[in-house]
């Protein structure tokens, strides 16, 4: 995985990181250069007296520490700046890649738990690479600088020290087998704890009214406390691999007390010897927990490395090879063939056999669940069919790029998704800005205009989140003039007036009506008055057909729409 992070991000920094990875060994160097100071001031200095040679020992140390504080400060920035791009990098990636794939894989994995991929497990991974080079560039040289003065010493000191080290192999490897276990259900639970805030958030209404506050605070605490304690137990594995190496550290010292202490004091070694030697084993100290410590930050950011690319290597179910062209249709008949689709083990679609005039207005009517929405889903390509064809004025859809695909086609549903932003942000949807006539005439075609004038800021005055600065009718006359901006050759509506109030119905009726001229239309209705002058009534009834015709010829059939319109005007 480290290999795949370097060829993914790390390699477009190396020239960065080199110059880091030499001030970090410049910073674990002057530890060993230190420790070796400090037989000549003992021996020297403090043992012969030699006050002559106190001031040059003295200014080397003091040389040492001043470099040391120099390396480390250039080295630290320079990685924190690297650090803080490969995170961000790797987060672009991450959500550039997943809006890419299909409707299936969101019907899977919930927001929350999106969010926690794109976040969490990337802050996660962002600063252990910048770790393990430390740990290679500071603590390993380190490492190695003052065991070369211990061996420069005594050898037998030296191997006194690492008594206990053999200690240290099996539980290292089951410490790190636990951490890497914890650390996936910790983020797991994460997810979880971010789609919950997600849906609580999103249904605060819902929240108040129903009197649910202690119920979804409850829910909340139970996953919290999930995550208490997968934490706790992760950083306690994490604890053990320092606390092992203490112990093993702790047995070093005694064995070389022990030794070297007795041959000291028969003078067979100096006191200013023993002092560079200890020094340079007691400095060893931190950098050995740090590489201990090193060995379970790596099992942890392993785990959310992992589900970085778990997620980067999903596909979607099915690959559209064309590439986009600019194909653009003019007002296109529609065909739908034995089309078929299924959810999981569920049926949607038996069959399916229509055809939307060109330039007309077909309606889909039915009882929810008969699959009007899943047609809308097929024609724009957010989910594909199991089986049968889509044609589009004589061409298979699915030889379409869905650029091309989604370019003919502009949509308007009963929920008009809003972003966080202005309103001219929101019609536009990242398109270049259009003439100023053009975007006048759309605002008053889907009497934007009505409004925007007594805004704030107008077009610039911001929607709030979802939208919720605005009201219902707004929303959905935003959506209509973003529509009108597109100028799609296919309209989609989906139950685009059922949630309003009659003055805002009227209003948005009107700039549908305007908006459907010279375009193929296709209608999800469940109030049948909306669409008695449909050009076609398509009645579907368990993913199949089960009528159609124009509302007059389908009442005097006695059929399914018949029935379906005297159950909803029986009190008329």
């Amino acid at each position: 995985m480290f290999a795949r992070l370097w060829r993914s991000y790390l390699a477009a920094h190396k020239g960065r990181m080199a110059l880091a990875f030499l001030f970090m060994v410049i910073e674990g160097a002057t530890l060993g250069f230190l420790s070796w100071q400090l037989e000549p001031l003992f021996d020297d200095v403090f043992t012969e007296g030699a006050d002559g040679a106190l001031l040059s020992v003295g200014l080397v140390i003091l040389a040492l520490f001043l470099i040391r504080a120099l390396a480390m400060i250039i080295g630290r920035g320079l990685m924190a700046a690297i650090s803080a791009r490969v995170a961000a990098a790797m987060q672009t990636d991450l959500l550039r890649h997943i809006l890419r794939l299909d409707g299936a894989f969101f019907q899977d994995h919930a927001p929350g738990q999106l969010i926690e991929r794109v976040q969490g497990d990337t802050i996660a991974v962002q600063g252990v690479w910048s770790t393990l080079l430390m740990g290679i560039g500071r603590d390993l040289v380190a490492l190695i600088g003052l065991v070369a003065v211990a061996l420069s010493i005594d050898w037998r000191w030296t191997l006194a020290t690492l008594v206990g080290a053999p200690l240290l192999i099996l539980p290292t490897a089951v410490v790190q087998r636990y951490i890497r276990r914890k650390t996936d259900q910790l983020r797991d639970q994460a997810g979880l704890r971010a789609t919950r805030l997600d849906e609580i958030f999103h249904g605060i209404q819902a929240i108040k009214l129903n009197r649910m506050e202690d119920y979804q605070t409850g829910r909340f605490a139970r996953i919290v406390a999930r995550i208490v304690r997968f934490d706790v137990r992760m950083t306690l594995g994490r604890a053990m691999m320092p606390a092992m190496i203490d112990i093993v550290t702790g047995i070093g010292f005694f064995a070389v007390l022990m030794l070297g202490g007795h041959e000291v004091a028969r003078g067979e070694r100096t006191v200013g010897e023993f002092m560079a030697f200890f020094t340079a084993m007691a400095l060893t100290f931190q950098p050995i927990r740090r590489l201990g410590d090193l060995s379970g930050l790596w099992q942890v950011a392993a785990a959310s490395l992992e589900r970085v690319y778990r997620l980067l290597d999903t596909r979607p179910l099915t690959q559209r090879l064309a590439l986009p062209t600019g194909q653009r249709f003019s007002a296109p008949t529609i065909t739908l063939t034995d089309v078929t689709f299924a959810y999981g083990e569920t049926q949607v679609l038996r069959g399916l056999t229509f055809t939307a005039p060109a330039g007309g207005v077909t309606a889909l009517v039915g009882a929810s669940g008969a699959g009007k929405t899943t047609v809308f889903h097929l024609l724009t390509g957010l989910i594909e069919p199991d089986a049968g064809q889509i044609l589009i004025a004589g061409q298979d859809s699915a030889t379409l790029s869905l650029a091309d695909l989604r370019g003919n086609f502009a949509a308007v549903s009963q929920d008009a998704a809003l972003f966080d932003e202005t309103l001219r942000e929101n019609i536009l949807l990242g398109r270049d800005a259009p003439p100023d006539e053009t975007l006048a005439q759309a605002l008053a075609a889907a009497h934007v205009a009505d409004f925007v004038a007594g805004l704030p800021a107008g077009l610039d005055t911001p929607a709030g989140p979802r939208g919720s600065a605005l009201s219902g009718g707004q929303r959905q006359r935003i959506a209509i003039a973003r529509a009108l901006i597109a100028d799609a050759p296919i309209l989609l509506l989906d139950e685009a007036t059922s949630a309003l109030d009659a003055q805002s119905e009227a209003l948005v009726s009107q700039a549908l009506a305007r908006l459907s001229q010279g375009r193929t239309t296709l209608v999800i209705a469940h109030r049948l008055s909306t669409v008695r002058n449909a050009d076609k009534i398509v009645v579907m009834d368990q993913g199949r057909v089960a009528e159609e015709g124009r509302h007059d010829d389908l009442l005097a059939k006695g059929g399914l729409y018949a029935g379906l319109y005297k159950l909803q005007f029986k009190g008329e």
